[in-house]
Parts: structure tokens; sequence; C-alpha cells
């Protein structure tokens, strides 16, 4: 089965950017990579993704903030995070489609890495 192993998260004052990183253990060039938040108290939401066709979503929160890059050969999803604000506070997992798909519901999702802190103070 599919492991994933995230990084990049940490503290970061208003304004401040961070990079998240994710890896696959095994090769998913077929199926759709994402990154989801959590806040406490919260449902797991979208945040951006990118199909097996390359392209690539971002939820409405995040555009114009947050780019979102793959590479297919290394099975790699990272998320670099601009002008984060604190309500980008939350934990964030990577995740792998069941699909070539990116869909915002995580019921499409059949693989979560273990998520990665990302705390934002004003």
């Amino acid at each position: 089965q599919v492991q994933l192993e995230e990084s990049g998260g940490g503290l970061a004052q208003a304004g401040d950017s961070l990079r998240l990183s994710c890896i696959a253990s095994e090769s998913v060039v077929n199926l759709g990579m994402a990154w989801f938040r959590q806040s406490p108290g919260k449902e797991r939401v979208f945040v951006a993704g990118i199909n097996h066709g390359k392209r690539a979503y971002f939820a409405d929160s995040v555009k114009g903030r947050f780019t979102v890059s793959r590479d297919f050969v290394k099975n790699a999803l990272d998320l670099q995070m601009n002008s984060l604000q604190p309500e980008d506070t939350a934990v964030y997992y990577c995740a792998v489609s069941k699909t070539g798909w990116v869909l915002t519901g995580t019921d499409f999702y059949e693989t979560w890495g273990q998520g990665t802190q990302v705390t934002v103070s004003v």
C-alpha cells in the first residue's frame, strides 16, 4: 500500500511563506494528488491538488496565495504557501486519489499522510 510522507510544516507569522512537501512510497503517476487541511473542530477541506493530466486545482480561500507543484518522477507533491494568514492554521494532509482526478471531497481519496501542523500567528 502506498505510504505518504509529509514535511515542511511549522510556525509562521502572518505574511510569511512555508513550503510543504509530500512524497509517495511508490508510483502514483496515474492518480490525483492533493493537499487538505483540518482546523480544530472543523472538517477536513480541500486546499489544492494536481490530477494525472497535470492540471492544478485550488480552493477559493488560497487562490493567488498558494501554488502547488508535482514531480511525477519522484512521486512528490509540494505546496508553496505565501502570504500566510492566521486562518491558514491547520493540520495539512497529503492525499492520493482513488482515480486520476482531483476532487474536493475526502471520500475520493484512499491514502492519507499523517499530517503536518502549520501555525500562523498575527
